[in-house]
């Protein structure tokens, strides 16, 4: 069992703009390549358009349960490990963000065949109810991250008294 560090961030966190923002280039210049091998033709910058984001971002499956005042979230990370793998939490949503490549460092052989290669995983989990970011634990084994978000205590608004 790992552990995952998890980043408490504020919804205006200038680093993950900039990694949504370089996804983001990343996947305009696969679907540009895309458009270029099939001659420049209009018409299909969509479906280059989707066919970039899914050789470059990984849509896991997942699912959301809320139980006992906390959320648990549960992602398929498949080839990911714990140092891959970067959660932040937010007063009302949940991001897991991982990036890993494969690379042939030293093989005895010809590789004849590969289709590993360099992957992003990015989902924004909104919730239905704000969480503390104090209180987000995560957990990966066996390539399932599991992270665990207690929600927010409401707390008794103070009454005050007014001297008449």
């Amino acid at each position: 069992m790992s552990h995952v560090a998890v980043q408490k961030i504020s919804p205006d966190e200038a680093s993950l703009i900039a990694d949504m923002e370089a996804l983001d280039d990343r996947i305009r210049l696969r679907a540009y390549e895309l458009f270029q091998s099939r001659g420049g033709r209009d018409g299909s910058a969509l479906d280059d358009w989707l066919a970039a984001q899914n050789d470059l971002v990984l849509t896991p499956e997942s699912d959301l349960v809320e139980n006992d005042g906390k959320f648990e979230l549960q992602i398929a990370v498949p080839g990911f490990d714990a140092k891959d793998i970067e959660v932040s939490a937010l007063p009302d949503a949940l991001i897991v963000h991982a990036e890993n490549a494969h690379h042939h460092e030293s093989t005895e052989g010809d590789v004849r065949f590969c289709e590993f290669g360099e992957k992003s995983l990015f989902r924004r989990f909104d919730l239905p109810a704000s969480i503390d970011v104090d209180k987000v634990t995560t957990n990966l084994q066996k390539g399932i991250l599991k992270v665990t978000a207690a929600k927010e205590e409401k707390t008794a608004p103070k009454s005050s008294s007014v001297a008449a």
